[in-house]
């Protein structure tokens, strides 16, 4: 049995008329004729009922018609599915990303690639950078988003998005009436960070830029989530340091300053091993066009 025998009983089955269905088909009606015999002699059954005024179906052919429709159904499907991979249209995709991303570059990116391509499933995992990394090279994630510089190696990254740093502090805190907080404000207040552990390249350059403009901190801790930071610092523990984004829903009684860093900038990448699917370059193509060639840096709140 082939399908092209159940596509000439369904179509026979549908126009109840050889000449109509062989025009459908686009053949002659002894090779519809033929098709119909073979598959019934394949089956063992008859199909049909056949004179010389009308064509009927017969009980079985009843019942068949159903399941050779869905067996079409599905080989259509298939083919579509097969096309889809082949294009890079169709597939899943596994994405690392940091929490701070979720305010701007993760919606973006769901929602283009919902429109876009409704075949590509997103399967995404909120993990620490260097989880990330561990999991890009056992090919357990296919991307990643997360702090630079990301010093691994055997990894390629691109930056996606550039934020200024801001400080988050008490709303009644001394620093609170200056719209804008120099580096050597900080000295001798007790400052809350992002472990070094879990974005080492984040940590070091944002230390680099106080120092170059002249700060030096006191660290009172460093925390694992920007998340837990804010929160600490509405308790009154200490003042914060992280990137705008990560800002973008403060606490009740925590405002936000711009940091004077210069031209410094914190920096989210794009992290990846290879492009050796098609679907992996349809979504490698559709961030370099949305976020590659941004300029995302935000203005101070």
């Amino acid at each position: 049995m082939e399908l092209k025998h159940l596509r000439a009983f369904v179509t026979l089955a549908e126009e109840l008329h050889f000449g109509r269905a062989a025009q459908r088909l686009a053949i002659v009606q002894p090779a519809l004729s033929m098709q119909i015999k073979a598959l019934e002699a394949w089956l063992g059954v008859r199909l049909l009922d056949r004179n010389r005024h009308c064509v009927t179906l017969t009980d079985v052919g009843r019942l068949f018609l159903k399941e050779a429709q869905a067996t079409l159904h599905q080989a259509q499907h298939s083919a579509d599915v097969a096309r889809g991979l082949g294009r890079g249209e169709t597939g899943r995709i596994r994405l690392g990303f940091v929490s701070s991303v979720l305010p701007e570059l993760l919606p973006t990116l769901i929602r283009e690639a919902h429109q876009r391509f409704p075949g590509i499933e997103l399967e995404l995992k909120d993990m620490p950078g260097p989880d990330q990394v561990q999991a890009l090279k056992s090919g357990q994630l296919d991307f990643g988003l997360m702090r630079l510089p990301a010093p691994h190696a055997g990894v390629q990254t691109q930056v996606v998005l550039h934020e200024s740093v801001i400080v988050a502090l008490p709303a009644d805190h001394p620093l609170a009436g200056q719209p804008i907080i120099e580096a050597k404000a900080l000295a001798h207040l007790p400052v809350l960070m992002l472990a070094r552990r879990y974005a080492a390249g984040f940590h070091d350059s944002l230390l680099r830029a106080i120092t170059e403009q002249g700060g030096k901190l006191d660290v009172a801790d460093e925390l694992g989530e920007f998340t837990t930071m804010l929160a600490l610092v509405a308790a009154g523990l200490g003042i914060g340091l992280l990137p705008i984004n990560a800002a973008r829903a403060l606490p009740p009684g925590v405002i936000a300053r711009p940091l004077e860093l210069g031209d410094y900038r914190t920096a989210t990448g794009l992290v990846w091993t290879s492009l050796d699917t098609a679907v992996k370059t349809t979504i490698f193509n559709l961030m370099r066009e949305l976020f590659f060639n941004e300029a995302l840096a935000l203005a101070p709140l």
